[in-house]
């Protein structure tokens, strides 16, 4: 393992035995030298603080913002879920957590163990949609009402108006028949909007399409370092954002989010290629098990077949194995704008981009602050997944990873809002886009399969762009790889290492057989096949045009000119 102690940025600075390791046998390691020696640390734009230990994604973590309360956290991922997965805290949880948050309003607590004021809407968010709207298996438990007894007289007397208003909107959970939360209407237009559409979350109900965007676009963007809005409390925003997600969002309010900041920076680019896939992996990355996308779009543009993959650096609540990571690794440049991965896009010799949240939509990415203080995903965590932040001349696809069961539909359903020719949804591992050659275990946990697929592709590709009207063929199946050709075999691990992600995927590209290998093959084919990619209608075909396009070494050599031309690209 790396030496913790030493900082790391790129490839660039590793010792000569690691980078021989990573990157391969001799010609191709001086090729790549070449290419990451071109690149300071200036023109990488990093500073020393910005700088990463590769054998850990959780050392990608913005030091600036501010850690949450572990034991309030913790109660959070518990109370701060769906109708039926909610499940009630210990009696010794449920006292540990009201004293915590008391002794923190009181200011008895310091630095990292303060409750933060996003903690507190979350929580209490939670603790209201639950006693107003869930069923009775998941409503507050005797437990918890009799803890909450004792402890609110002392909390209504400490606590802000805001989080007493999220906590007891109407005056009637608590008992005490306060009137500060049916009274309060907050401070300024955008909270006064905010707290009206919170009277209705909070209640267990829905909102409608333009009152979602108006609230988004009102608050945002956020200061990072501190998470705070203008002049919106983080406690009614963190409410709002679990809230929905709690209250299982509807169809109109999923569109809400996923088109609300398409606009942010004007219309996407428009790249000159007759095949654009959207890649939209989980943004909070992946913790145990090998990540093939980036691998998978380099072997994918060795015939044509052009991504677009998106993302962030670190995301909570995984704060897993990211793109962004790998790439500013190999020392990529990767703060790039949509109009140099647009010309990476149309680029001969490269044919992928990936673009940053951090570039394409500045209000959404302030939100990661505040999106680790509510612990559990929001909305949000399903909409970033189908974005277009370029589009194409040419015929343009979706693919988005999922794990939890009932969010395969909605999913389909923005792709299909989006207006794309084909969108495919994959339970890969971990909720990732990579399906496996992983033999499918007897005591499999509840749920669709991993290698399920769900999509659809358009039957008359010259209307695939009208909204309405589109004829659509749709499917649904499990890919078992055996059925391939693959022999099965475990899936690599990399428990958070960056480095150990590179070594697998790079060793891939450069023709090494094995489990990494087959998965780059097994994920460039099926998606070409379903997706209805042109030469992929055989998927013995889609398969062995992958694997030509790594035996060849050219795959290899595109990520290699990804990594040069992202410095070069004006």
């Amino acid at each position: 393992n790396p030496n913790p102690s030493r900082t790391w940025t790129s490839l660039h600075f590793l010792n000569r035995d690691v980078r021989h390791r990573l990157v391969g046998r001799k010609p191709r390691f001086i090729a790549t030298r070449a290419v990451l020696d071109s690149a300071t640390i200036e023109q990488l734009g990093l500073k020393e603080s910005d700088t990463r230990n590769p054998s850990l994604s959780s050392t990608y973590r913005n030091s600036k913002l501010l850690k949450p309360n572990q034991t309030v956290l913790e109660a959070q991922a518990r109370v701060c879920t769906g109708p039926t997965q909610t499940r009630p805290l210990s009696e010794e949880q449920t006292f540990k957590v009201l004293d915590t948050i008391l002794r923190s309003v009181r200011g008895e607590l310091k630095d990292e163990e303060q409750v933060s004021k996003a903690q507190l809407g979350a929580f209490f968010s939670g603790m209201t949609i639950r006693a107003n709207a869930f069923p009775e298996a998941t409503q507050w438990s005797e437990v918890e009402r009799c803890a909450m007894k004792k402890f609110w007289p002392l909390l209504v007397r400490a606590l802000p108006p805001d989080v007493i208003f999220i906590a007891d909107p109407e005056g009637s959970i608590m008992g005490l028949g306060s009137a500060v939360g049916p009274q309060f209407v907050g401070n300024g237009m955008s909270e006064m909007r905010l707290v009206g559409a919170l009277r209705e979350i909070l209640a267990g109900g829905h909102l409608g399409y333009e009152e979602i965007q108006g609230v988004l676009k009102d608050v945002l963007t956020l200061k990072l370092e501190d998470g705070k809005s203008n002049g919106v409390s983080e406690s009614l925003l963190s409410a709002f954002l679990i809230g929905q997600r709690m209250n299982r969002e509807t169809d109109c309010e999923l569109k809400a989010y996923c088109l609300a900041f398409d606009d942010e920076l004007g219309p996407a680019p428009v790249a000159d290629v007759r095949s654009l896939t959207h890649y939209g992996e989980p943004y909070d990355g992946n913790t145990r098990y090998f990540r093939s996308t980036l691998f998978v779009a380099a072997v994918r543009s060795c015939y044509g077949e052009s991504s677009l993959l998106h993302g962030v650096e670190w995301m909570p609540p995984k704060g897993g194995v990211t793109e962004e990571q790998m790439l500013k690794f190999m020392g990529a440049k990767t703060n790039l704008s949509l109009h140099q991965g647009k010309k990476l896009i149309e680029a001969e010799e490269v044919g992928f981009a990936y673009i940053s949240k951090r570039e394409a939509r500045p209000s959404l990415y302030s939100l990661i602050g505040l999106r680790e203080q509510i612990k559990k995903r929001p909305s949000l965590a399903t909409t970033e997944k189908v974005q277009q932040f370029i589009m194409a001349k040419g015929r343009e696809s979706i693919v988005a990873g999922f794990y939890h069961e009932g969010y395969e539909e909605p999913l389909l359903m923005l792709m299909k809002r989006r207006g794309v020719h084909s969108g495919l949804v994959v339970k890969g591992e971990e909720g990732a886009l990579s399906m496996t050659t992983r033999l499918r275990s007897a005591s499999t946990s509840k749920g669709l399969p991993v290698n399920h697929c769900s999509g659809f592709r358009s039957v008359g590709i010259e209307s695939a762009c009208e909204v309405d009207g589109v004829s659509h063929q749709s499917f649904r199946l499990e890919v078992n790889a055996m059925d391939y050709g693959f022999e099965p075999t475990d899936t690599p691990r990399t428990d958070r290492s960056v480095s150990k992600n590179i070594e697998l995927g790079l060793a891939a590209l450069r023709g090494e057989k094995g489990p990494a290998y087959d998965r780059i093959v097994l994920n460039a084919g099926i998606v070409d096949h379903l997706l209805g990619c042109d030469g992929a209608e055989d998927v013995s075909l889609a398969l062995e045009r992958a694997k030509e396009a790594i035996d060849s070494g050219k795959a290899h050599k595109r990520l290699l000119n990804y990594i040069k031309m992202s410095h070069k690209v004006k």
